[in-house]
């Protein structure tokens, strides 16, 4: 195994610990953020600040011509109450690093550090684009960032991230060819009926009733509109309706999310959604108003990049040390934003230690990770971002 030297094995630690500690919300994170950009000037760099709020870009060029690759950090935590009890546990009550993005925002800062040092053993030529990110968590960080023209801006050819996983055992990185993580789109549907008196329903339409047909219709986009060699989840999450035994209500709420895993399950989900439920309550007189919500696409890796990373893994870590099992997972990621726009590898970090106890999953009060996976991170990062521009 060849990773990074203890000495920055310490510092990624320190930084980790010190974001941990002091987490932020999505667009809020104006002290990550000035945490990184302290790092960043005492190394001498210049870079752009404010995108999307509060995201960063930091451009070190090789001084030879090639491509520019983007490498991805998440910045944000989440509004969950942090159950550990450690030195860096949470002095913000009520928000908490329990996904990861503490890792990654100090494994890129530790890759601006070596960038510094010994640059062209990492960028042989063309340019590395060191991109510190808002809002990943629902925020559509990402989606900000391009809209603000980053992409453009930097000429980027293509993209690489990655996230620690607690799924996975540490020493071992995740990565597959195509999708990886699924699109997370938000519904909400309120059907309006016709209230009345619980003994006379046939002076009413029930939107009781009439949710819980679209409740079970909504089952059908999965059982036969979707490929059975494809993966799609339809969840009802919330259902409100009514407030007295005998009255029959006028509206009743329904709330849900809708997970796709491929680009063509993607774009055929919200018409196959507005069919199904608009149908629905039509047939029982009822009326559907709909709103739906794209919060990210799926996370479809580029099979070329994917083997860049494969192959980036075995020469640091050695041979077996990729695995296709736990890498594919219906939860959502922003990054698929940019892969959506230019070719590129999200891969996992595992971060799982059973003997430590460091096994609780990801939004988890008491998520922590085994943190000899950051300099492990740091080192498969830098190879993978090696290989590709030495190559291209």
């Amino acid at each position: 195994m060849k990773t990074v030297s203890p000495t920055r094995t310490e510092e990624l630690v320190q930084y980790r610990r010190f974001i941990h500690k002091h987490p932020e919300l999505r667009y809020e994170e104006v002290g990550t953020a000035d945490f990184v950009s302290k790092h960043l000037k005492s190394l001498g760099y210049t870079f752009q600040t404010g995108i999307a709020k509060t995201g960063i870009a930091c451009l070190v060029d090789s001084g030879k011509p090639g491509k520019t690759l983007l490498v991805r950090a998440d910045m944000d935590a989440l509004p969950i109450f942090e159950e550990n009890k450690t030195d860096y546990t949470s002095v913000h009550e009520g928000v908490m690093h329990a996904c990861g993005h503490d890792a990654h925002t100090s494994v890129l800062m530790g890759l601006a550090s070596e960038l510094k040092e010994n640059p062209s053993a990492i960028v042989p030529k063309g340019r590395v684009l060191l991109v510190f990110q808002p809002a990943e968590e629902g925020g559509q960080g990402a989606d900000k960032m391009i809209e603000e023209g980053i992409l453009e801006k930097y000429d980027v050819s293509a993209a690489f991230a990655l996230h620690v996983w607690n799924h996975i055992p540490v020493g071992k990185i995740g990565v597959v060819d195509g999708p990886m993580m699924a699109a997370v789109d938000e519904f909400q549907i309120t059907v309006q009926g016709i209230s009345g008196h619980g003994a006379m329903p046939q002076h009413t339409v029930d939107p009781i009733l009439v949710a819980s047909h679209i409740v079970t219709s909504l089952q059908s986009i999965v059982s036969r509109n979707t490929d059975p060699l494809d993966s799609c989840v339809v969840t009802v999450g919330a259902f409100h309706a009514g407030h007295a035994f005998n009255v029959i209500s006028e509206t009743a709420e329904l709330k849900g999310t809708i997970r796709t895993f491929t680009k063509e399950m993607f774009d055929k989900a919200p018409e196959l959604f507005k069919r199904v439920v608009e149908n629905t309550a039509s047939a029982f007189g009822a009326k559907a108003i709909i709103r739906y919500e794209r919060t990210n696409a799926p996370t479809i890796n580029h099979p070329e990049m994917a083997n860049i990373v494969r192959n980036a893994s075995e020469n640091i870590l050695g041979p077996n040390s990729v695995t296709e099992e736990h890498a594919k997972t219906m939860g959502g990621e922003d990054f698929s934003a940019f892969l959506m726009k230019v070719p590129g590898c999200y891969f996992f970090v595992g971060s799982m230690n059973e003997e430590k106890g460091l096994t609780h999953p990801h939004h988890s009060s008491k998520f922590d990770i085994d943190e000899t996976s950051l300099p492990i991170g740091l080192s498969v990062m830098k190879e993978a971002i090696r290989l590709y521009l030495e190559t291209h």
